[in-house]
């Protein structure tokens, strides 16, 4: 991987292709495969991660919020895109741009299928959420006769995917828990297609699931931090490519002496004479303050710089003492010689967090498009 001149989050596409491969012999051929996008494509690109799995032939794609979908479509992705968060004043944009909704709640439902009759839609494709025990989103048995009442009456939209979400796939201590979720949506899923007259296609893995569960897969699998190299196990994430690299320089080098204190707050105090370095980043690129104070730490010529002090907006300093290093090397603060499950572990968050964080602001470069 080449060296950067700043602060820079380098997508390796060759390394997106093997998760979904690698992903893909986890499944049954004839199971169908949705990659999820939202939020930036977890903090990389959309659009550069969406055109490469519709390339490899990706079945779905799944975004969290309507605009993100729209930004698909404009980009020229034909794939059929979920939006998993609808919001009612999104719907008219949505069928615009032929996205299908998650709805799980009478209130969505009824507010779709308002505006699905003013738009003369036939047969809109929508998705149906069970709560199956997350209790963030979704239906109860309760809602079932309801559900199928309005749908059987409404031929403006039809019902494409029944679908549930499993709360704890990568904690293999709740599996009697996840179990009785997988159970749980069984029995949802059947009684609305016995109602319906029609088995929607079904789905309830994410990246976990697909690893611990197989024999819930169902008629799809979704999948989001696993294409983009992490498994939540370290046995899976082994197997996995970090797709995205975050790089920076060293701006600056200092000689701190005794007693001189590095950043706001003076939250490092030298207790003897160190040589930290300066890295045009900070919390407004996603490098929150948490990993300050020594709980964060780069990568300088294969060796550990932490974090001096409190993080700043647009830089961090670190202890670059022993290390061999001038201005203008590079460092590494995660990617694929230390991963962002590493880099986050110090801080006691995770992979998921960092990797979204990422800002805007930061350059993006693609390899191996």
């Amino acid at each position: 991987m080449s060296k950067v001149g700043e602060t820079t989050l380098v997508m390796d596409l060759s390394a997106l292709e093997h998760n979904y491969r690698y992903l893909q012999s986890r499944i049954k051929p004839e199971t169908k495969f949705l990659g999820v996008v939202k939020a930036f494509a977890y903090g990389s690109d959309t659009v550069t991660i969406a055109q490469k799995l519709e390339q490899l032939g990706v079945d779905y794609l799944a975004v969290a919020y309507v605009n993100e979908g729209v930004l698909l479509r404009d980009a020229g992705i034909k794939t059929p895109i979920l939006v998993l968060h609808p919001l009612v004043a999104n719907f008219e944009e949505m069928i615009e741009r032929c996205l299908e909704p998650n709805i799980y709640s009478k209130n969505i439902l009824n507010q779709f299928l308002e505006v699905a009759q003013e738009k003369k839609q036939s047969e809109y494709p929508i998705h149906i959420k069970f709560n199956t025990g997350l209790n963030r989103l979704g239906f109860t048995e309760n809602d079932i006769d309801f559900i199928a009442q309005k749908c059987k009456q409404n031929k403006n939209v039809k019902i494409v995917s029944t679908f549930s979400h499993l709360a704890a796939s990568e904690d293999l201590k709740e599996r009697d828990f996840s179990l009785k979720q997988i159970n749980s949506f069984k029995k949802l899923s059947t009684a609305l297609g016995n109602t319906l007259g029609y088995v929607p296609m079904r789905h309830m893995l994410n990246t976990s699931g697909i690893i611990n569960y197989p024999e819930a897969q169902f008629d799809m699998v979704r999948s989001g931090i696993g294409l983009y190299g992490y498994g939540n196990q370290a046995e899976i994430d082994a197997q996995l490519k970090p797709v995205a690299t975050l790089k920076t320089i060293i701006s600056q080098i200092h000689e701190i002496g005794t007693n001189q204190s590095v950043g706001y707050n003076r939250a490092f105090k030298a207790t003897k004479t160190i040589k930290s370095a300066t890295l045009p980043i900070g919390h407004a690129d996603g490098i929150g303050r948490q990993y300050g104070k020594g709980k964060g730490s780069v990568l300088i010529n294969g060796k550990k710089a932490p974090i001096l002090g409190n993080v700043c907006m647009d830089m961090i300093m670190v202890d670059v003492t022993g290390i061999d290093c001038q201005e203008g090397d590079e460092a590494i603060i995660f990617g694929s010689e230390r991963s962002a499950e590493k880099f986050t572990a110090s801080a006691n968050t995770i992979s998921y967090e960092i990797l979204t964080a990422i800002s805007q602001r930061v350059k993006r470069v693609v390899l191996n498009q």
